[in-house]
Protein backbone atom coordinates (compact mmCIF):
# COMPACT_ATOMS: atom_id res chain seq x y z
CA UNK A 1 0.00 0.00 0.00
CA UNK A 2 1.21 3.48 -1.04
CA UNK A 3 1.65 5.98 2.07
CA UNK A 4 0.04 9.46 1.04
CA UNK A 5 1.56 11.80 2.84
CA UNK A 6 -0.20 15.65 4.04
CA UNK A 7 1.83 17.29 1.47
CA UNK A 8 0.69 15.36 -1.44
CA UNK A 9 -3.06 15.71 0.29
CA UNK A 10 -2.20 19.51 0.21
CA UNK A 11 -1.58 19.33 -3.27
CA UNK A 12 -4.46 17.64 -4.72
CA UNK A 13 -6.88 19.76 -2.28
CA UNK A 14 -5.69 23.57 -3.06
CA UNK A 15 -6.85 23.16 -7.06
CA UNK A 16 -10.57 21.47 -5.58
CA UNK A 17 -11.06 24.60 -3.16
CA UNK A 18 -9.78 27.42 -5.18
CA UNK A 19 -12.47 25.53 -7.82
CA UNK A 20 -15.08 26.04 -4.94
CA UNK A 21 -14.60 29.38 -4.10
CA UNK A 22 -14.50 30.22 -7.99
CA UNK A 23 -17.58 28.33 -8.67
CA UNK A 24 -19.58 30.00 -5.31
CA UNK A 25 -18.62 33.65 -6.47
CA UNK A 26 -19.70 32.54 -10.13
CA UNK A 27 -22.86 31.41 -8.21
CA UNK A 28 -23.54 34.59 -6.03
CA UNK A 29 -22.84 36.80 -8.90
CA UNK A 30 -25.05 35.45 -11.21
CA UNK A 31 -27.67 35.26 -8.30
CA UNK A 32 -26.98 38.73 -7.61
CA UNK A 33 -27.37 39.72 -10.98
CA UNK A 34 -30.30 37.89 -11.98
CA UNK A 35 -32.74 38.39 -8.81
CA UNK A 36 -34.02 41.32 -8.26
CA UNK A 37 -37.05 42.46 -6.04
CA UNK A 38 -39.80 45.14 -6.20
CA UNK A 39 -42.06 46.51 -3.81
CA UNK A 40 -46.06 46.82 -3.64
CA UNK A 41 -45.99 50.65 -4.30
CA UNK A 42 -43.04 50.07 -7.38
CA UNK A 43 -42.60 48.98 -10.87
CA UNK A 44 -39.05 48.04 -12.82
CA UNK A 45 -37.99 49.07 -16.10
CA UNK A 46 -36.38 46.75 -17.57
CA UNK A 47 -33.50 47.33 -20.22
CA UNK A 48 -31.29 44.97 -22.52
CA UNK A 49 -28.04 46.27 -23.56
CA UNK A 50 -29.33 49.41 -22.87
CA UNK A 51 -32.08 49.31 -24.64
CA UNK A 52 -36.10 49.36 -23.10
CA UNK A 53 -37.42 45.61 -22.43
CA UNK A 54 -40.00 45.41 -19.97
CA UNK A 55 -41.71 46.66 -17.24
CA UNK A 56 -42.09 44.64 -14.31
CA UNK A 57 -44.67 44.43 -11.54
CA UNK A 58 -44.20 43.83 -7.58
CA UNK A 59 -42.51 40.67 -6.82
CA UNK A 60 -39.39 38.53 -6.79
CA UNK A 61 -38.31 39.20 -10.36
CA UNK A 62 -35.53 37.29 -12.75
CA UNK A 63 -33.48 39.13 -15.46
CA UNK A 64 -30.08 38.30 -17.31
CA UNK A 65 -27.32 38.05 -15.33
CA UNK A 66 -23.76 40.10 -15.51
CA UNK A 67 -25.23 43.79 -16.69
CA UNK A 68 -26.88 42.03 -19.61
CA UNK A 69 -30.17 43.13 -18.24
CA UNK A 70 -30.62 46.18 -15.97
CA UNK A 71 -33.65 47.52 -13.85
CA UNK A 72 -34.56 50.67 -12.48
CA UNK A 73 -37.47 50.78 -9.73
CA UNK A 74 -39.16 53.55 -9.70
CA UNK A 75 -42.17 54.03 -7.37
CA UNK A 76 -45.55 54.83 -9.05
CA UNK A 77 -47.97 54.71 -5.95
CA UNK A 78 -46.41 57.09 -3.46
CA UNK A 79 -47.95 60.85 -3.70
CA UNK A 80 -44.61 62.55 -3.96
CA UNK A 81 -44.19 66.33 -2.48
CA UNK A 82 -41.76 69.06 -3.64
CA UNK A 83 -41.89 71.98 -1.07
CA UNK A 84 -41.27 75.51 -1.92
CA UNK A 85 -40.05 79.04 -0.09
CA UNK A 86 -39.39 76.43 2.76
CA UNK A 87 -37.96 73.17 3.73
CA UNK A 88 -39.63 70.82 6.44
CA UNK A 89 -35.88 70.15 8.56
CA UNK A 90 -38.04 68.01 11.25
CA UNK A 91 -41.82 66.49 10.91
CA UNK A 92 -44.10 65.59 13.54
CA UNK A 93 -45.87 67.49 16.17
CA UNK A 94 -43.02 69.98 16.70
CA UNK A 95 -42.35 70.30 12.94
CA UNK A 96 -39.64 73.06 11.95
CA UNK A 97 -38.85 74.50 8.97
CA UNK A 98 -36.68 76.55 7.09
CA UNK A 99 -37.27 79.59 4.89
CA UNK A 100 -36.18 79.83 0.86
CA UNK A 101 -37.15 83.32 0.12
CA UNK A 102 -35.04 83.09 -3.40
CA UNK A 103 -37.79 80.87 -3.99
CA UNK A 104 -40.90 82.58 -2.84
CA UNK A 105 -39.94 86.55 -3.21
CA UNK A 106 -42.14 87.02 -6.40
CA UNK A 107 -43.49 90.61 -8.15
CA UNK A 108 -47.43 91.25 -8.36
CA UNK A 109 -49.52 92.36 -11.64
CA UNK A 110 -49.22 95.44 -9.42
CA UNK A 111 -45.79 95.97 -9.12
CA UNK A 112 -45.88 94.73 -5.33
CA UNK A 113 -43.59 92.38 -3.51
CA UNK A 114 -45.17 89.46 -1.96
CA UNK A 115 -43.79 86.18 -0.40
CA UNK A 116 -45.57 82.81 -1.46
CA UNK A 117 -44.93 79.69 -0.19
CA UNK A 118 -46.42 76.21 -1.82
CA UNK A 119 -46.52 72.67 -2.41
CA UNK A 120 -47.20 70.60 -5.35
CA UNK A 121 -47.98 66.80 -5.52
CA UNK A 122 -47.92 64.36 -7.94
CA UNK A 123 -47.17 60.48 -9.02
CA UNK A 124 -45.13 58.87 -11.19
CA UNK A 125 -48.10 57.70 -14.06
CA UNK A 126 -45.09 56.06 -16.70
CA UNK A 127 -42.50 54.53 -15.17
CA UNK A 128 -40.47 54.54 -18.62
CA UNK A 129 -41.01 57.70 -19.84
CA UNK A 130 -40.10 58.92 -16.19
CA UNK A 131 -36.68 56.56 -16.57
CA UNK A 132 -35.30 57.47 -19.93
CA UNK A 133 -37.34 61.20 -21.38
CA UNK A 134 -35.51 63.66 -19.18
CA UNK A 135 -32.22 63.96 -17.36
CA UNK A 136 -33.09 66.18 -14.27
CA UNK A 137 -36.14 65.48 -13.10
CA UNK A 138 -36.71 66.79 -9.96
CA UNK A 139 -34.74 69.70 -11.49
CA UNK A 140 -37.19 69.98 -14.00
CA UNK A 141 -40.73 69.89 -11.72
CA UNK A 142 -39.49 72.38 -9.65
CA UNK A 143 -38.45 75.12 -12.48
CA UNK A 144 -41.41 74.84 -14.28
CA UNK A 145 -43.44 75.01 -10.78
CA UNK A 146 -41.67 78.02 -10.05
CA UNK A 147 -42.37 79.49 -13.46
CA UNK A 148 -46.53 78.66 -13.62
CA UNK A 149 -46.36 79.92 -9.94
CA UNK A 150 -44.38 83.37 -10.93
CA UNK A 151 -46.96 83.49 -14.09
CA UNK A 152 -50.18 83.03 -12.17
CA UNK A 153 -48.71 85.90 -9.11
CA UNK A 154 -47.57 88.45 -11.72
CA UNK A 155 -51.07 88.65 -13.67
CA UNK A 156 -53.02 89.48 -10.26
CA UNK A 157 -53.01 91.90 -7.62
CA UNK A 158 -51.57 91.55 -4.33
CA UNK A 159 -54.83 91.80 -2.34
CA UNK A 160 -56.31 89.29 -4.63
CA UNK A 161 -53.55 86.98 -4.70
CA UNK A 162 -54.10 87.13 -0.66
CA UNK A 163 -58.05 86.66 -1.10
CA UNK A 164 -60.59 85.94 -3.57
CA UNK A 165 -58.14 84.21 -6.05
CA UNK A 166 -56.35 81.63 -4.15
CA UNK A 167 -57.68 78.54 -5.29
CA UNK A 168 -58.01 79.63 -9.11
CA UNK A 169 -54.55 80.15 -8.79
CA UNK A 170 -53.95 76.51 -7.47
CA UNK A 171 -56.56 75.18 -9.99
CA UNK A 172 -54.73 76.82 -12.70
CA UNK A 173 -51.06 75.91 -11.55
CA UNK A 174 -52.08 72.27 -11.34
CA UNK A 175 -53.81 72.32 -15.25
CA UNK A 176 -50.63 74.10 -16.66
CA UNK A 177 -48.08 72.32 -15.07
CA UNK A 178 -49.89 69.31 -16.41
CA UNK A 179 -50.07 70.38 -19.56
CA UNK A 180 -46.05 70.74 -19.49
CA UNK A 181 -45.24 68.18 -18.36
CA UNK A 182 -47.36 66.21 -20.55
CA UNK A 183 -45.25 67.94 -23.40
CA UNK A 184 -41.99 67.00 -22.05
CA UNK A 185 -43.08 63.61 -21.88
CA UNK A 186 -42.00 63.59 -18.03
CA UNK A 187 -44.83 60.72 -17.19
CA UNK A 188 -46.25 62.19 -14.07
CA UNK A 189 -49.55 63.72 -13.23
CA UNK A 190 -49.65 66.65 -10.86
CA UNK A 191 -52.34 65.69 -8.36
CA UNK A 192 -52.70 68.96 -6.46
CA UNK A 193 -51.07 73.00 -6.05
CA UNK A 194 -51.13 73.92 -2.52
CA UNK A 195 -50.61 77.64 -1.65
CA UNK A 196 -49.35 77.86 1.92
CA UNK A 197 -48.40 80.78 3.53
CA UNK A 198 -48.75 84.01 1.30
CA UNK A 199 -47.43 87.44 2.88
CA UNK A 200 -45.97 90.58 2.31
CA UNK A 201 -42.33 91.53 3.30
CA UNK A 202 -42.01 92.17 6.80
CA UNK A 203 -40.91 95.62 6.01
CA UNK A 204 -44.85 96.68 5.09
CA UNK A 205 -46.41 93.90 7.15
CA UNK A 206 -47.61 96.82 9.52
CA UNK A 207 -49.30 98.22 6.79
CA UNK A 208 -50.82 95.58 4.87
CA UNK A 209 -52.09 94.46 8.22
CA UNK A 210 -53.94 97.76 8.27
CA UNK A 211 -55.51 97.37 4.26
CA UNK A 212 -56.82 93.73 5.63
CA UNK A 213 -58.41 94.93 8.56
CA UNK A 214 -59.56 97.69 6.57
CA UNK A 215 -60.99 95.42 4.06
CA UNK A 216 -62.45 93.36 7.05
CA UNK A 217 -64.60 96.27 8.08
CA UNK A 218 -65.55 97.20 4.70
CA UNK A 219 -66.92 93.66 4.20
CA UNK A 220 -68.54 94.10 7.77
CA UNK A 221 -70.54 96.91 6.84
CA UNK A 222 -71.31 95.82 3.45
CA UNK A 223 -73.32 92.67 4.85
CA UNK A 224 -74.65 94.33 7.89
CA UNK A 225 -76.17 97.20 5.29
CA UNK A 226 -77.52 94.40 3.24
CA UNK A 227 -78.81 92.44 6.26
CA UNK A 228 -80.93 95.94 7.15
CA UNK A 229 -82.05 96.04 3.35
CA UNK A 230 -83.54 92.64 3.77
CA UNK A 231 -85.19 92.97 6.58
CA UNK A 232 -86.36 97.06 5.64
CA UNK A 233 -87.36 96.36 2.07
CA UNK A 234 -89.70 93.12 2.50
CA UNK A 235 -91.56 95.17 5.61
CA UNK A 236 -92.03 98.24 3.46
CA UNK A 237 -92.96 96.05 0.47
CA UNK A 238 -95.67 94.62 2.58
CA UNK A 239 -96.73 97.81 4.19
CA UNK A 240 -97.34 99.24 0.85
CA UNK A 241 -99.17 96.15 -0.72
CA UNK A 242 -101.21 96.47 1.83
CA UNK A 243 -102.27 100.23 1.72
CA UNK A 244 -102.47 99.79 -1.88
CA UNK A 245 -104.99 96.82 -1.37
CA UNK A 246 -106.97 99.21 1.57
CA UNK A 247 -107.23 101.83 -1.34
CA UNK A 248 -108.30 99.21 -3.82
CA UNK A 249 -110.99 98.23 -1.70
CA UNK A 250 -112.12 101.90 -0.72
CA UNK A 251 -112.11 102.68 -4.22
CA UNK A 252 -114.14 99.73 -5.03
CA UNK A 253 -116.67 100.45 -2.39
CA UNK A 254 -116.60 103.88 -3.40
CA UNK A 255 -117.78 103.10 -7.01
CA UNK A 256 -120.13 100.32 -5.63
CA UNK A 257 -122.03 102.60 -3.87
CA UNK A 258 -122.11 105.32 -6.26
CA UNK A 259 -123.47 102.91 -9.10
CA UNK A 260 -126.36 102.39 -6.22
CA UNK A 261 -126.93 105.95 -6.16
CA UNK A 262 -127.49 105.77 -9.43
CA UNK A 263 -129.89 103.20 -9.41
CA UNK A 264 -131.37 104.48 -6.32
CA UNK A 265 -131.91 107.60 -7.88
CA UNK A 266 -133.22 106.40 -11.26
CA UNK A 267 -135.44 104.46 -9.66
CA UNK A 268 -136.83 107.09 -7.99
CA UNK A 269 -137.15 108.96 -10.80
CA UNK A 270 -138.79 106.64 -12.83
CA UNK A 271 -141.50 106.67 -9.73
CA UNK A 272 -141.29 109.81 -9.72
CA UNK A 273 -142.16 110.75 -13.50
CA UNK A 274 -145.11 108.33 -12.82
CA UNK A 275 -146.40 110.34 -9.71
CA UNK A 276 -144.91 113.39 -8.67
CA UNK A 277 -146.63 114.48 -6.30
CA UNK A 278 -147.04 111.03 -4.30
CA UNK A 279 -143.25 110.56 -4.82
CA UNK A 280 -142.49 114.06 -3.47
CA UNK A 281 -144.25 113.88 -0.50
CA UNK A 282 -142.74 110.18 0.52
CA UNK A 283 -139.01 111.57 -0.24
CA UNK A 284 -140.23 114.88 2.35
CA UNK A 285 -141.40 112.01 5.21
CA UNK A 286 -138.20 109.67 4.26
CA UNK A 287 -136.15 112.87 5.03
CA UNK A 288 -137.30 113.92 8.00
CA UNK A 289 -137.53 110.66 9.42
CA UNK A 290 -133.85 110.28 8.79
CA UNK A 291 -133.14 113.70 9.99
CA UNK A 292 -134.81 112.94 13.14
CA UNK A 293 -133.95 109.15 13.78
CA UNK A 294 -131.59 109.89 16.77
CA UNK A 295 -133.43 112.36 18.23
CA UNK A 296 -136.07 110.78 21.30
CA UNK A 297 -137.52 114.39 22.66
CA UNK A 298 -138.80 116.24 19.71
CA UNK A 299 -142.51 116.25 18.34
CA UNK A 300 -142.90 117.10 14.70
CA UNK A 301 -146.91 117.91 14.69
CA UNK A 302 -148.93 119.85 11.80
CA UNK A 303 -148.77 123.84 12.15
CA UNK A 304 -152.00 123.55 11.17
CA UNK A 305 -153.35 121.73 13.76
CA UNK A 306 -155.61 123.38 16.55
CA UNK A 307 -156.31 121.17 19.28
CA UNK A 308 -153.56 119.24 21.01
CA UNK A 309 -152.67 117.28 23.76
CA UNK A 310 -149.76 116.24 25.32
CA UNK A 311 -148.76 112.82 26.07
CA UNK A 312 -146.43 111.15 28.40
CA UNK A 313 -143.62 109.86 26.57
CA UNK A 314 -143.34 106.44 27.29
CA UNK A 315 -139.55 105.94 26.38
CA UNK A 316 -138.64 108.79 28.99
CA UNK A 317 -140.52 107.77 32.77
CA UNK A 318 -141.41 111.25 34.47
CA UNK A 319 -141.35 113.75 31.71
CA UNK A 320 -144.03 114.57 28.52
CA UNK A 321 -144.06 114.63 24.75
CA UNK A 322 -142.62 117.96 25.49
CA UNK A 323 -140.16 117.41 27.67
CA UNK A 324 -142.17 118.89 31.17
CA UNK A 325 -143.39 117.17 34.15
CA UNK A 326 -146.75 115.96 34.15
Amino acid sequence: MQNVTPSKLAGVFKPVTVALIIIGIAVVVLLGTSVYIVDQTEEAVVTRFGKYLTTTGPGLQFKLPFGIDRHYVVNVKTVQTEQFGFRTLTSGVSSTYANQSNESTMLTGDLNIIEVEWIIQYRITDPVAWTFNVMERTATIRDVSRSVINMLVGDRTIMDIMGPERSTIEAEGTLIMNETFRSYSLGIDVIAVKLQNIDPPSGVQEAFDDVNKAEQDMSRLINEGQQAYNAEIPRAKGEAERLIQIAQGYATERINKANGDVARFNSVYEEYRKAPDVTRQRLYYEMIEEVFKDDQDTVIIDRNFNNFLPLKNLDSPGRNSRGGEQ
